[in-house]
C-alpha cells in the first residue's frame, strides 16, 4: 500500500513539474514551495519527528518496493527496438510476398491467356476434324455409290458382253466347195462364244441386244478355182472376201470386214460364193468373228 502512494507521489510531481514547465516554467525554489504547499494542503500539521519518520518510511518502501524505473524503461525501449526489428522484417517479408503474389498473378494470368488460346486452337481442330469427317463421308458416300454404280454396269455389261471368233474344221484338213449355188458355211471350232450369241452348229449368229457389231471374215484357198465368202445380215449380202489367181497352186488369201447396227433377233452368217472353194487345215485358214461395240436403246 505504502509502494503504491509512493508511486502515485513520484507521478503526481513529475506531472505537475511537466505541466508548470509547459506554462511557462518555475524556478527550482518555487517548485519547492509548491510541492510543500500541496503537501501542506493535503497532510495535517505534524511534527518534524513524524514528517521524518514518514519521509523515512517512505524513502525506505520506495527503495525496497519500486524497482529502478530506468532500468525498466531500459528493458522496455529494448523489448520496443526488438519488436520495431521484428517489424521491419515482417514488413519486408509482407513485401517479399506481395511481390511474389504480383509475380503469381502474372503467371496465373498468362496460363490463363495461354489456355484461352488453347482452347480457341482445339476448338479450331475440332472444326476442321468435323469438316475432314463430314468431307471424307461424303467421298466414302459417293464412292460407294460410285461402286454400286460400277458394280450395276459390270452387270449390265457382263449382259453386254458379246464376242465370238471360229475356224472351219475342229480337226484334219481339206476343201470346201465348189458348189453351184451359194453355201452357208458353218464354222464348227469356236475360240470364242460369250454371250453364246454364236450357234457352230449352224453357222449363224443371232444378236441378243439391239448396237453396233463388228463382224470379219477370212478365206483361203489354191488357184486356179477362186476363193470367195460373203457376209450376210438377214437376206442381204453386206461384203465379200474374194482372191483369184492365174497360176496352179498359187495361193488365195482375202478378208474383209464391216460394222453393222442389228436389232434383237436378227442373224448374220457367211456363204461361200458359188463356184468357188476355201481350203482350210489346222491352221485354221478360214475364219468368222464378230463382236458388240455397244449398244444402242
Amino acid at each position: 500500500m505504502k509502494a503504491l502512494v509512493c508511486i502515485l507521489l513520484l507521478l503526481e510531481t513529475f506531472v505537475f513539474v511537466v505541466q508548470q514547465q509547459v506554462d511557462g516554467g518555475l524556478n527550482e525554489n518555487e517548485i519547492s514551495q509548491q510541492i510543500s504547499s500541496e503537501d501542506g494542503r493535503q497532510n495535517p500539521p505534524q511534527t518534524d519527528t513524524l514528517r521524518a519518520e514518514a519521509s523515512t518510511d517512505s524513502q525506505q518502501y520506495c527503495d525496497l518496493g519500486i524497482p529502478d524505473i530506468h532500468a525498466a524503461l531500459r528493458e522496455l525501449t529494448a523489448t520496443v527496438t526488438e519488436q520495431k526489428g521484428n517489424i521491419r522484417e515482417l514488413t519486408a517479408t509482407v513485401t517479399e510476398q506481395k511481390e511474389n503474389n504480383r509475380e503469381l498473378t502474372a503467371t496465373v494470368t498468362e496460363q490463363k491467356e495461354n489456355i484461352r488460346e488453347l482452347t480457341a486452337t482445339v476448338t479450331e481442330q475440332k472444326e476442321n476434324i468435323r469438316e475432314l469427317r463430314d468431307e471424307m463421308n461424303k467421298k466414302n458416300e459417293e464412292i460407294s455409290n460410285l461402286t454400286l454404280s460400277q458394280v450395276e454396269l459390270r452387270k449390265e455389261n457382263r449382259d453386254r458382253e458379246i464376242a465370238f471368233s471360229a475356224s472351219m474344221m475342229e480337226s484334219g484338213g481339206g476343201y470346201i466347195g465348189p458348189f453351184t449355188s451359194e453355201f452357208t458355211l458353218t464354222y464348227r471350232n469356236v475360240f470364242t462364244n460369250i454371250g453364246n450369241a454364236y450357234n457352230p452348229i449352224t453357222g449363224v449368229f443371232i444378236a441378243p441386244l439391239k448396237g453396233a457389231y463388228m463382224f470379219r471374215v477370212s478365206v483361203y484357198g489354191y488357184a486356179p478355182t477362186a476363193s470367195a465368202a460373203s457376209i450376210y445380215k438377214n437376206e442381204e449380202r453386206m461384203v465379200m472376201a474374194y482372191d483369184m489367181q492365174a497360176q496352179d497352186q498359187d495361193r488365195l488369201n482375202s478378208s474383209n470386214g464391216v460394222v453393222l447396227i442389228l436389232e434383237v433377233g436378227d442373224v448374220v452368217y457367211v456363204k461361200l460364193w458359188p463356184n468357188t472353194k476355201i481350203f482350210d487345215d489346222r491352221y485354221n485358214r478360214n475364219t468368222f468373228s464378230g463382236y458388240l461395240l455397244f449398244p444402242l436403246r
